[in-house]
């Protein structure tokens, strides 16, 4: 089962309270940056882009929890930036779980066996192992030799000492169907993490790699050969039939990025985690002053025209698959 009874019944009841409410924009899942400094330099990214002085902050126990608290999202994805290099990461995790939060702590893997003794398994706590593909294609991914077999060694330490341990796989142009159906026989059969999230890259403006980006065409045949024969369903994929859907091009959507936003060091970045159009204060400042038209891929907004990251666009299938009872039946079924 990808995700566990007791957070679907959780996020269940969190949707509800919005219907009953009628609160048109609110948070599923909050993207956690306490810091922005990495130990890898992956093709695909810009985060270490910033400043060294920006590079070396870190975000505290309190503002951390404060902004989680006030958002009232009932999952938190703590990312970064490696979030293992925040000497106090496992302090932040503690004070979510014990609140009752749902935590997944991403992480390249380099320094999670050295810090496995700070964490405890736990019904609300994760591990989110970025794996881009098997040995050869992962290593190119991160811009390091190696670095595949240390995260496979980490999740067999952590799934040994009974945590609960996903996976973050990101595609880009220049993997083949083959090559990702076998990263995720790999995971879901060899390895047996618990549950695995995939996307298309997002078009980051400063990563260093801005050749293998691909277009909205692009990625929905990709994904109709990744999930050609019914291959989706034997694998245990932390989404929503509808987002797959998505991704093969049998559903369009608009994105809903108030559903996934980030809070880092600067505050909640608007418009979401992958762009930057300034920061608000609070997470109702986020949604009561954003130009929500301004983005989306069917905007004209040009960051977001090839866009189908999961951030933007899983909100909306958990959205559409809640008003429908055939759908609400069909990701009870896969899941």
């Amino acid at each position: 089962m990808p995700v566990p009874l007791r957070q679907r019944a959780r996020v269940a009841w969190y949707l509800a309270k919005q219907r009953v409410r009628g609160v048109q924009r609110f948070p599923l899942v909050v993207e956690l940056e306490p810091l922005f400094a990495c130990n890898l330099a992956c093709a695909g990214c810009g985060k270490i882009q910033y400043p060294a002085h920006i590079l070396k902050q870190r975000m505290g126990v309190e503002q951390a929890v404060a902004a989680i608290e006030e958002s009232g999202a009932p999952v938190v994805s703590i990312a970064g930036g490696e979030p293992l290099i925040h000497p106090e990461v496992h302090l932040i995790a503690k004070a979510l779980t014990d609140r009752k939060k749902f935590v997944y702590l991403c992480t390249n893997a380099l320094l999670m066996q050295k810090k496995l003794d700070l964490f405890e398994p736990s019904t609300y706590f994760a591990w989110a192992v970025h794996i881009d593909g098997l040995r050869e294609r992962h290593d190119e991914s991160v811009c390091e030799e190696g670095v595949f077999d240390v995260a496979v060694d980490a999740i067999k330490e952590a799934k040994r000492r009974g945590f609960r341990v996903t996976t973050n796989s990101t595609f880009f142009s220049h993997d083949t169907p083959k090559g990702i159906r076998d990263c995720l026989d790999f995971l879901n059969d060899d390895l047996d993490v618990d549950a695995m999230m995939i996307s298309p890259a997002y078009a980051y403006w400063k990563a260093p790699d801005q050749d293998h980006f691909m277009g909205v065409e692009e990625t929905r045949k990709l994904f109709q050969q990744v999930f050609a024969g019914g291959t989706r369903k034997k694998w245990r994929l932390n989404h929503t039939p509808l987002f797959l859907d998505f991704l093969e091009g049998k559903v369009d959507y608009e994105c809903t990025p108030w559903g996934i936003p980030s809070y880092s060091m600067f505050g909640w970045q608007r418009p979401c985690y992958l762009q930057a159009d300034g920061y608000a204060k609070t997470y109702k400042e986020l949604v009561d002053t954003t130009d929500w038209s301004q983005y989306g891929r069917h905007s004209g907004n040009v960051q977001c025209r090839n866009c189908m990251a999961h951030c933007g666009y899983e909100p909306t299938a958990v959205m559409a698959t809640t008003k429908s009872l055939k759908e609400s039946i069909r990701a009870l079924v896969n899941s």
